[in-house]
């Protein structure tokens, strides 16, 4: 004797089982997923931080963290570059001989694209962090002072390339950290593997 079986009850309870198993399974997965990704400390340790610079404007500076330091990254015009080559001689190492910043920067510029410098924001010094002057000259300097940063700490001084003047505390130029190119707009800070230019 056959019984009246109603289907449809039987298959709204299969997809609601099957609906609340799925619900579970990305709940459960979602703490995986999110473990993947690099946390705010990690980050700090020295993940590498992606950075969007296609706001910065010609002729300012934008600060961002990497490492718990700060990384300044200047968008230079062309006037700003044409004043690098023109105070060599008042430089502790022009020439950047120190290895302070990747063989990739290791030109006039102390960078991967002249327009853009990328530097830590710490003096070489003692760790103070100096003051952008892009124009503005430490009343010592008059009219040898092409803009770069001064250290108000110590009052060391460096150009629109971040090398060292003579004569100051600060020993070598400012630090380039490894970085590279994921487009015209986006910059990795932390990492220069190869890969996207």
């Amino acid at each position: 004797m056959a019984e009246n079986v109603d289907h449809s009850k039987r298959n709204l309870l299969v997809a609601a089982s099957v609906a609340a198993g799925g619900v579970a399974a990305a709940g459960a997965g979602a703490p995986f997923v999110m473990s993947l990704m690099p946390s705010e400390r990690a980050k700090a340790a020295g993940a590498p931080v992606e950075v969007d610079i296609a706001a910065i404007e010609p002729g300012t500076m934008l600060v961002v963290e990497w490492q718990g330091k700060p990384v300044w990254i200047v968008r230079r015009t062309q006037a700003m570059l044409d004043l690098l080559g023109k105070h060599n001689d008042d430089l502790a190492d022009a020439e950047s001989s120190v290895p302070q910043q990747p063989e990739y920067c290791n030109n006039p510029y102390r960078s991967i694209k002249p327009e853009f410098l990328v530097v830590l924001g710490v003096c070489t010094h003692l760790g103070c962090s100096p003051t952008f002057r892009p124009e503005v000259a430490p009343p010592d300097l008059g009219d040898k002072w092409p803009g770069g940063w001064f250290c108000p700490c110590h009052g060391s001084r460096f150009d629109l390339a971040a090398r060292v003047y003579k004569g100051v505390p600060a020993p070598t130029n400012l630090i380039v950290p490894p970085h590279k190119y994921l487009s015209d707009s986006r910059l990795l800070i932390g990492d220069d593997s190869k890969g996207k230019a």
